[in-house]
């Protein structure tokens, strides 16, 4: 590692690998995907689940818990993501 690497380095990254170090910075970014994917993934099912118990024979509530975990999930996401940046 090139002395000007270390002085760009943080405190917090004092002694890590390269790969941790990296794993590091891109913690915030792997949880936001994430949990914009458990949103999706969640209220789809739910919309499933819904339109099962109601039996509509169109799969209105799995479309509309689809488009609702999108809009959600990727409200979080960029909340997450655009708020990591600017700090």
């Amino acid at each position: 590692m090139a002395p000007d690497d270390r002085e760009r380095r943080g405190e917090d990254e004092e002694g890590l690998s390269n790969l941790a170090a990296a794993y590091r910075k891109a913690g915030p970014y792997l949880a936001a995907s994430t949990s914009l994917v458990a949103s999706v993934g969640m209220f789809t099912a739910i919309g499933w689940w819904i339109d099962r118990k109601v039996g509509t024979q169109k799969p209105w509530f799995l479309i509309g818990g689809s488009v609702l975990g999108m809009v959600g999930g990727f409200i979080s996401f960029f909340r997450q993501v655009l708020g990591k940046q600017r700090k």
